[in-house]
């Protein structure tokens, strides 16, 4: 079975609207008659890269190269040219689509000669390059298998009202923006793209296509929430948060915000098909209101294995470790793919090692403590940046912080607070030091006009440390 089976079945469902982009509105059959033409294209080619933002065009490549039996891979825009061709180097006699060609593929000429779809559940169906925040991008291999696996564990076919409409902002080079596609198309739920994302835009578009469901990655929650007046969404239901982790302050701004909406976080990877955990609208609700502290810290969490996912917490040793104690996060699943090209990183058994910290609390809700390579060793006394983030975040003057670790001859690392906004730094270490033991206060407060990120809001704390390991600039800054 292929992913193309998604916008088979879609066609066969009605003439409804499937996608909204610019202006323009294709239905699942339009998409059908568009993707047989691209794959009639596409079918002496090794692969198909798309290189450009989300477009109308975009489904049309992904399910032309479905039907044509290549991989589909979406490349990341925002790179320089040099890294840009170094990954198209590596996909020799592929078809390059920018968004000149993607106009073109909504106007084809000539009659396609329809072939049977592919029926190999085991081809690499889509490459995605993981946005490499601590090493080089990987090439992440989801066959149609994974993908398909997703799709049907969580969607019901046709199950959105005709009316329902998703707004997708993420960049089409994201393994959110390729599943929004897939199972939004599968529920039967016009999907609008957002080429570039602006709050007020968001919100605009959010009211003027009278939208129902959307999914933002944290910093983009992070600026729909800058302003504390409820937002006038009246038609917004459903509201999911991802890609990485969302502070807690956040989604407390976001809930009074949103005061009308249903919130789902989700926790998943490039490597995994998308989300592998969700805290649902119910889970939101009942930690916002409960006085009971374990209940509430849930509001931090990444909620609940999906339906077909198992999770473990392990130590160091890969010894399963108790509930509430943290460790390596390893999970396992029919979605889950665990590959790169030319490694399987699975396990005998089929688990896959996520490279995160964290911990499964008596109720099994997730709490992800952040990327291994991220924690810091201090005094002998492992230390997750996220809970001295968190704490800092809910200081008036910090925007956005980062918890860093940098090399000390006495501790073997110091904390660096690296924060966007204003302040006194002692004031601000005084702040956290409050809150926190003093070992995991602060040693040194900087100031950034904005910090680094990937397109779906992951730190790049390698450029941070980088920038730091110069104790002149270090100094000049506190």
């Amino acid at each position: 079975m292929n992913i193309a089976v998604i916008l088979e079945m879609a066609a066969s469902a009605g003439d409804r609207p499937a996608v909204t982009e610019g202006g323009r509105t294709l239905s699942a059959a339009d998409l059908q008659r568009l993707a047989h033409h691209a794959a009639a294209r596409f079918r002496d080619r090794t692969a198909v890269l798309h290189l450009g933002r989300s477009h109308l065009a975009y489904p049309v490549a992904l399910f032309g190269a479905a039907l044509a039996g290549v991989p589909f891979v979406p490349l990341n825009y925002r790179l320089g040219e040099a890294q840009l061709m170094e990954l198209v180097d590596r996909h020799p006699g592929a078809a390059l689509l920018t968004e000149d060609d993607l106009d073109a593929l909504l106007t084809p000429t000539g009659d396609p000669d329809p072939q049977p779809t592919p029926d190999d559940r085991d081809a690499t169906a889509v490459t995605l390059y993981t946005s490499g925040t601590t090493a080089a991008p990987k090439a992440a291999l989801l066959r149609h298998r994974h993908l398909l696996a997703y799709v049907f564990n969580t969607q019901d076919f046709g199950s959105a009202d005709p009316a329902d409409a998703t707004l997708v902002a993420l960049p089409p080079y994201h393994v959110a923006g390729l599943m929004n596609l897939l199972t939004n198309l599968y529920a039967g739920r016009r999907i609008v793209y957002l080429p570039d994302f602006d709050a007020d835009d968001w919100l605009g578009t959010v009211r003027s296509e009278g939208v129902t469901h959307a999914m933002v990655v944290p910093t983009m929650l992070a600026r729909l929430t800058a302003d504390d007046t409820p937002a006038d969404v009246p038609t917004l239901r459903s509201l999911a948060y991802g890609g990485a982790r969302c502070p807690r302050p956040v989604v407390e701004r976001a809930l009074r915000r949103f005061p009308g909406t249903g919130f789902v976080g989700a926790y998943g990877l490039t490597e995994t098909s998308s989300s592998l955990c969700v805290l649902g609208p119910d889970d939101h609700r009942r930690a916002l209101a409960s006085e009971d502290p374990l209940i509430q810290a849930r509001l931090g969490s990444a909620g609940r294995p999906l339906p077909g996912v198992e999770v473990e917490i392990r130590d160091e040793d890969g010894v399963p470790v108790e509930p509430g104690e943290s460790g390596l996060v390893f999970v396992r699943g029919e979605q889950i793919s665990g590959e790169y090209e030319g490694v399987n990183g699975l396990d005998g058994e089929g688990w896959f090692a996520t490279r995160d910290r964290g911990r499964l609390d008596a109720g099994g809700y997730l709490f992800v403590e952040g990327r291994a390579d991220d924690t810091i060793i201090r005094g002998g006394e492992n230390i997750a940046p996220a809970e001295i983030e968190d704490v800092l975040l809910r200081h008036p003057g910090v925007q956005e912080a980062a918890v860093l670790g940098l090399p000390d001859p006495e501790w073997g690392q110091r904390l660096v607070a690296v924060l966007v906004g204003s302040g006194d730094p002692e004031e601000i270490r005084a702040f956290a030091r409050r809150r926190l033991r003093s070992a995991k206060t602060p040693d040194t407060v900087v100031f950034r006009p904005e910090l680094p990120r990937t397109a779906t809001g992951k730190i790049l704390r390698r450029t941070l440390v980088a920038e730091l390991a110069d104790p002149e600039e270090e100094s000049a800054d506190a």
